[in-house]
């Protein structure tokens, strides 16, 4: 088995709920060994929020300077905190802050690491990984030996079950960390304001393409997904015409997303679209053309105009969930 050391992201004194994910891999993993955790930022951290889920040893940084993401900064702290405990596999999840500072550590440290896992097993000291490739229209299946040299790993949210709460409690260590002279400064993070959970961890989510023809009529999406307590997105079309902030962009250009359930409203089907929802669990596609291309993902179709059948969906979804 091995010796994890798990990547915590929090967020304004929260934390991703993603983690808890990364936690259950990491005790599948990790056996009879201990889980160690990092928990990276400014001088308040969350750390109650992580009691009862199985982290064994809680290894804090804090300074002024991580109270705002700063890679440079961050990717320093991790280095050290990975040096502190000598980990086999560092763990964590592949959302874009995480991505970006474990690629970084792993070019410092010459270590490997592997993205978007979507399944990981471990059998006779082999872990095996499987990823999707090529837009998603292929799965990898990678190996490496337990006692092989560190290793990182992201893996894709939304996939694995989140660790369950239990009683324990984590030892905490504080870590002394210099920081140095940083060559990049975060004076600021701005941050939309819409209450409703990030692409990249919504468990359901619709979504509008060109056809919605205005960023107006996303009204309808949003209105329908305040029913359900959905994310909306859009296609990158939808975004290159103007109808929608790249934030909400869905696909190989923008977020990789993997939900319950996603609802294409107007959206055809292009390969980079498709590339970064086709994972997601139920895929119910509305489109005028019958041989749009999302239909061959799709779980469920409906041949029509999505300026009719949106209204009637919300109206359904609203009096099944009185």
């Amino acid at each position: 088995m091995l010796k994890v050391l798990v990547v915590i992201e929090q967020r304004n004194g929260k934390i991703k709920s993603s983690a808890l994910e990364s936690l259950t891999v990491a005790g599948q993993l990790a056996g009879d060994n201990q889980i160690s955790a990092v928990l990276i930022g400014g001088k308040d951290l969350p750390i109650h929020s992580l009691h009862g889920y199985g982290i064994n040893t809680l290894l804090t940084v804090t300074d002024d300077r991580l109270e705002l993401y700063n890679p440079m900064a961050y990717a320093t702290a991790l280095t050290q905190a990975i040096n502190s405990c000598s980990p086999q596999l560092v763990l964590g999840i592949s959302s874009p802050l995480t991505r970006d500072v474990m690629a970084r550590v792993a070019a410092r440290l010459c270590c490997p690491i592997i993205n978007d896992a979507v399944e990981v097993t471990i059998n006779d000291g082999v872990v095996q990984i499987l990823k999707p490739m090529y837009a998603g229209k292929c799965l990898a299946e990678m190996r490496f030996a337990a006692s092989a040299q560190l290793t990182m790993l992201g893996l894709r949210p939304n996939v694995f079950p989140p660790c369950t709460k239990g009683d324990d409690v984590p030892t905490v260590q504080q870590l002394t960390i210099d920081l140095g002279e940083l060559p990049l400064t975060t004076k600021e993070i701005r941050q939309g304001t819409s209450e409703r959970a990030d692409l990249t961890e919504a468990s359901l989510i619709i979504a509008g393409g060109r056809a919605m023809a205005s960023a107006e009529n996303f009204k309808i999406l949003h209105e329908c997904a305040d029913v359900i307590s959905a994310t909306v997105g859009a296609s990158r079309a939808a975004v290159d015409s103007g109808y929608a902030p790249h934030d909400m962009q869905v696909g190989q250009t923008g977020k990789t997303v993997n939900p319950n359930l996603y609802i294409a409203c107007g959206i055809s089907g292009s390969v980079q679209h498709m590339a970064g929802m086709r994972t997601a669990k139920v895929i119910v596609a509305i489109n005028s053309d019958e041989d749009a291309p999302i239909f061959s993902i799709a779980s469920y179709g409906i041949v029509g105009d999505l300026f009719e059948v949106v209204p009637e969906l919300r109206q359904q979804l609203a009096t099944l969930l009185k």
